[in-house]
């Protein structure tokens, strides 16, 4: 190992390695509102805080866990559960803050070690992988105290440390930015989805006499300007009221474990965990000898049916269907179309699957069939179409560059600590693909 590379237990390099707690073991409780508290749902995959996912707790329990207030520089290590080994790095936006007895704080002795370098570092696939490995030789699927403390470490310069997390926190802002739009294109494909063929604004503006906004006066013909009795209620004149499943094909995924990898390969298995982290990095592993149906590709859409009911257009590259996840498909209808009704329909199967008094909650079929959505005529479709569709291809388009960039910053970071690329060489790296 190079001289300025050496290997040392992140305990080493620590002032402080605790655990959060909760509220009630100091007689308190969460609040509406108050001095925040990161659970490890806060923690995501991509090394961020989600503030959304946040709890609360008052000045006076905050007062009273003192061991678990958090501080700017922190570094938050995820310890138990689904969420094991996430990391992120507290910053000074969402101070005051606590956290609870599953989340670990490591407060670094920043003269040795950068808590943005250790937060890439063991974020890393190949170190997470590491992480995923010991747990499981564990009877339980956690982290103590003790084996955080005995992580090793290789750790090079505080110098080099700095300019990797300066490479690596280009390419992160490049991928946030990206990300961001996405979610802004998403934004407007629903909120235009929704104004004309949930609410039916258009319709009901032609109603009252008034010319719909935002359309030429082409578009604008396409809607009828009344409504008819449905078993929906109201619907505009001559639109269709169908079941959702009849407008798509929700394939279910198979039981993996049957279809072994073989010598001629293998495909990594699509779990609801690689839904939620939008990649297959450490996923299980499935030999191709199954249908071409219950192959991924990037584009496809994907609902999982249990657990966390989610639905999104994958870009984590190909793999295999594993069950509990929909594979969602149409002859008769565009992408856009089957996409944003199920998405539509998400908030009420998420809580059908919250009433379930199981593990693991779940919707079953008969919940597609009861779901119902409203189909105007083909020509209203493909005018809707031509609006919409854009927007989920540059979505598409902006997503495989995220991932593409993502990789590379997985890639390089490994390569820098061990020595084999030198810093300028992974700066023209990143410039020729960011260019």
């Amino acid at each position: 190992m190079s001289s300025d590379r050496n290997e040392v237990r992140l305990g080493d390099i620590a002032k402080l390695v605790t655990k959060g707690t909760t509220p009630t073991t100091v007689g308190h409780a969460f609040r509406s509102s108050g001095v925040n508290f990161v659970k490890s749902e806060s923690i995501g995959f991509d090394g961020r805080i989600d503030q959304s996912k946040f709890a609360f707790i008052d000045t006076d329990a905050h007062e009273a866990l003192k061991r678990s207030q958090l501080c700017a520089g922190d570094l938050l290590f995820s310890m138990a559960g689904v969420y094991i080994g996430k990391t992120a790095v507290v910053s000074g936006d969402i101070l005051p803050a606590n956290t609870n007895q599953a989340v670990g704080i490591i407060r670094l002795d920043q003269s040795k070690a950068n808590p943005r370098f250790i937060d890439y570092y063991i974020r890393n696939p190949s170190y997470n992988r590491f992480l995923n490995n010991l747990v499981s030789q564990s009877a339980q699927p956690n982290f103590n105290l003790a084996e955080i403390k005995g992580l090793p470490i290789v750790l090079p310069s505080l110098d080099l440390q700095l300019g990797i997390c300066e490479l690596l926190g280009c390419l992160d802002d490049r991928i946030t930015l990206l990300r961001e739009t996405n979610a802004t294109l998403e934004a407007i494909a629903q909120a235009l989805f929704k104004s004309w063929f949930v609410d039916f604004d258009p319709v009901r503006a032609k109603a009252e006499g008034f010319e719909p906004e935002g359309m030429d006066a082409a578009t604008a013909a396409l809607f009828p300007d009344s409504f008819e009795e449905s078993e929906l209620g109201l619907v505009p004149r001559g639109w269709m009221v169908r079941s959702l499943d009849s407008i798509a094909n929700y394939l279910n995924g198979l039981a993996m474990q049957k279809f072994p990898p073989t010598d001629d390969g293998w495909l990594p298995v699509i779990k609801i965990a690689q839904l939620r982290k939008g990649n297959t990095v450490g996923a299980d592993r499935a030999g191709r000898n199954i249908k071409t149906e219950y192959i991924i590709q990037n584009g496809d859409v994907l609902f999982s049916w249990s657990g966390s009911l989610e639905v999104v257009i994958w870009c984590g590259g190909e793999g295999a269907l594993n069950q509990h996840l929909f594979k969602v498909t149409s002859k008769d209808f565009p992408k856009w179309f089957y996409y944003l009704w199920t998405r539509q329909h998400l908030t009420d199967f998420q809580q059908t699957a919250a009433s379930k008094a199981t593990t693991m909650g779940h919707i079953q079929r008969k919940h597609l069939t009861a779901a119902k959505v409203v189909v105007p005529p083909t020509e209203m479709l493909r005018s809707a179409g031509v609006l919409i569709e854009p927007l989920l291809e540059r979505w598409l388009v902006n997503a495989e560059k995220a991932q593409t960039l993502t990789q590379l910053r997985d890639t390089l970071l490994p390569r820098l600590i061990s020595g084999q690329l030198r810093l300028p060489e992974a700066e023209e790296m990143v410039e020729e693909v960011c260019a």
